[in-house]
């Protein structure tokens, strides 16, 4: 398998972590977001909407994390909850988690860190924060007597809603403030193969001597 992923994507680490969990053999694709890559006509004729990630599984093309999740565990035969309760679970919580919690998060990052000083909305980074720290609070409290998202184990809820919040860039969210997730954090990292998203897809902050203009 081959995942078109750039290092700075929580949606793509999604995946690659469930691609490591999983034992699957795959490859990183790397695509150059920063210099336009995803806008290009190559890109578009991979995915139409012009997003990472893009998992190519012999001659099926998926797109959308949540999507190639649902994939995976499928093909794995593992992560996807291991009932009809469970599996409605794990989706419901991945919808929850591409509406309130990486939607903000994703984009309250993006927005502080990789836009020049000059070109960054405050106010829209605020509101994101703010309905960032609303997901969090949720989040927190769920797993405040529990390891992980569902279940007695790991599923790819957890991959989803980890995405970001490994990523070391300011953004509103640190994890001392949570104790619920710092906690179940450090139970995905114990996880046989983690790896920081920068040291498991290629691309990083490092690489880039300038920000995007």
């Amino acid at each position: 398998m081959r995942l078109h992923c750039f290092g700075e994507s929580g949606n793509a680490y999604k995946v690659a972590l469930m691609l490591v969990f999983s034992d699957f053999e795959w490859e990183p694709v790397w695509v150059d977001f920063f210099s336009g890559a995803t806008r290009s006509s190559e890109f578009r004729a991979l995915n139409a909407m012009g997003e990472v990630p893009v998992l190519e599984d012999g001659a099926q093309v998926l797109t959308q994390s949540g999507v190639i999740l649902c994939h995976l565990a499928r093909k794995a035969g593992r992560f996807g909850g291991k009932d009809l309760q469970e599996e409605g679970d794990v989706l419901r919580w991945l919808f929850w988690d591409a509406h309130k919690l990486s939607a903000n998060a994703g984009s309250a990052r993006f927005l502080a860190n990789f836009l020049p000083p000059e070109k960054r909305p405050e106010p829209v980074i605020a509101f994101q924060q703010a309905r960032l720290r609303d997901a969090l609070k949720l989040l927190d409290a769920h797993l405040h007597e529990r390891d992980w998202v569902v279940g007695a184990g790991p599923t790819i809820a957890d991959f989803a809603c980890c995405g970001y919040l490994f990523y070391p860039e300011p953004f509103g969210f640190q994890r001392v403030d949570w104790p619920g997730i710092d906690r179940w954090l450090d139970h995905i990292s114990a996880l046989p193969g983690w790896k920081h998203p920068y040291d498991l897809m290629p691309g990083s902050p490092a690489d880039r001597a300038q920000p995007i203009s």
